[in-house]
């Protein structure tokens, strides 16, 4: 079943004005599924498949003339070969023909790094990450409840062929590690690293503490450090920033510990079912870490770069989230639970009284299945949280 991405149109805008156009975002995301569909007369090739790696490698000046053709060339998965982009360039400098290549990524810093040396100016950077909520409401897939969504996740693959989350996160895991892992750095203990990143999936939605996280696993800081630099550089995890206006107080400095997709950290966690998921101890946490993905998927849905902060003070008041629309703060605080709740209300209340920021501007999302308008701030159902980035854009 082919589910419509919202970045479609986007790519076709994009590969009208620049030579180039890259979509970055982690493995399994349905990066070749949408360069496919979106260009289904490129000529297509894998840089996963060893032997053609190997020809790009051996020649690849007589590689990039064999394998294109007169509309364009898909190349999938170009960090296993990131010098071919050295090429590239020569190619678009000499034949300036627009959207010709279309390049696919599981790496974000590696490619960034080498897209930078290579094709700076010369490509669009887009980046895809698995099935957003209004994606899976067009498509009619989107489950009934929070926290069978939390617990289930979100890549494609488990919608379009109605895979287990218990039977697919488990090999999507080990695939990440042998060849992910292997690929951005030399690891030996393939099986430490793992051990890291149930450890990470333990502390999501806490602020980051890498001298803790090292400790626990039992290496150096500076192994934890670089270790969570994997994470993110392949789209696993991302650090959410603190908000530094500080309104005269003190503010905490420290990132807070999110996954891209929650189905993945339960996996890690080894809750095998949304009952399970709705007793855990970091339930709060995940739909922490659900909502703001999605904040992030729609951005990036939308071709846009995010901007989104939390804020904490050192006497322990706090928003969730912060998106910042530059002049304006709009402050989303999340809750899991389904009945609505004074208490829901208290960070906003604290934040209006600092900022003067209108409460019609200010926002929590829970676990319902309805909108309010309070006199405190709109109350949105998680299914509804699209619509608060959609009334900024």
């Amino acid at each position: 079943m082919l589910i419509k991405r919202t970045l479609e149109p986007y790519l076709r805008h994009y590969a009208s004005k620049f030579p180039a156009l890259s979509i970055m975002g982690p493995r399994q995301s349905g990066k070749t599924t949408l360069a496919r569909t979106t260009f289904p007369d490129y000529a297509y090739v894998s840089l996963e498949e060893p032997s053609i790696a190997q020809a790009a490698l051996d020649d690849p000046r007589k590689f990039l003339k064999d394998v294109g053709n007169e509309h364009g060339i898909i190349l999938d998965e170009v960090q296993n070969v990131p010098f071919l982009l050295s090429y590239i360039q020569t190619i678009i400098d000499q034949e300036h023909k627009p959207g010709y290549f279309i390049i696919t990524g599981s790496h974000n810093l590696l490619l960034n790094e080498a897209i930078t040396q290579s094709l700076a100016g010369r490509v669009a950077i887009m980046t895809l990450l698995p099935l957003s909520i209004a994606e899976l409401k067009e498509a009619n897939l989107l489950p009934n409840s929070l926290e069978k969504t939390v617990w289930h996740g979100m890549y494609p693959r488990l919608y379009a062929f109605g895979l287990s989350p218990n039977e697919w996160y488990p090999s999507y895991i080990q695939t990440y590690l042998e060849r992910d892992v292997r690929l951005i750095k030399h690891i030996t203990d393939l099986s430490l690293f793992q051990k890291f990143l149930g450890l990470c999936a333990g502390r999501t939605g806490q602020l980051l503490n890498i001298n803790s996280l090292a400790n626990d696993c039992g290496i150096s800081f500076a192994t934890a450090r670089g270790w969570l630099s994997i994470l993110e550089m392949s789209y696993i995890i991302f650090l959410l920033q603190p908000h530094f206006k500080n309104f005269s107080k003190r503010l905490v400095k420290s990132p807070k510990l999110y996954f891209y997709d929650t189905g993945l950290a339960c996996s890690l966690l080894k809750i095998k079912s949304p009952e399970e998921f709705s007793s855990h101890y970091l339930r709060g946490g995940l739909v922490e870490s659900f909502i703001i993905s999605e904040f992030y998927k729609e951005y990036f849905n939308h071709a846009k770069r995010p901007s989104l902060n939390f804020w904490r003070d050192n006497h322990g008041h706090e928003i969730d989230c912060i998106i910042d629309q530059g002049s304006d703060l709009i402050p989303v605080e999340i809750k899991a639970g389904l009945t609505i709740s004074n208490d829901y209300f208290k960070g906003l209340v604290y934040w209006n009284k600092l900022t003067g920021t209108p409460f019609e501007d200010e926002y929590v999302v829970y676990g319902g299945d309805k909108d309010w308008h309070r006199s405190k701030g709109n109350v949105i159902a998680w299914s509804n949280v699209p619509n608060i980035i959609a009334k900024y854009f």
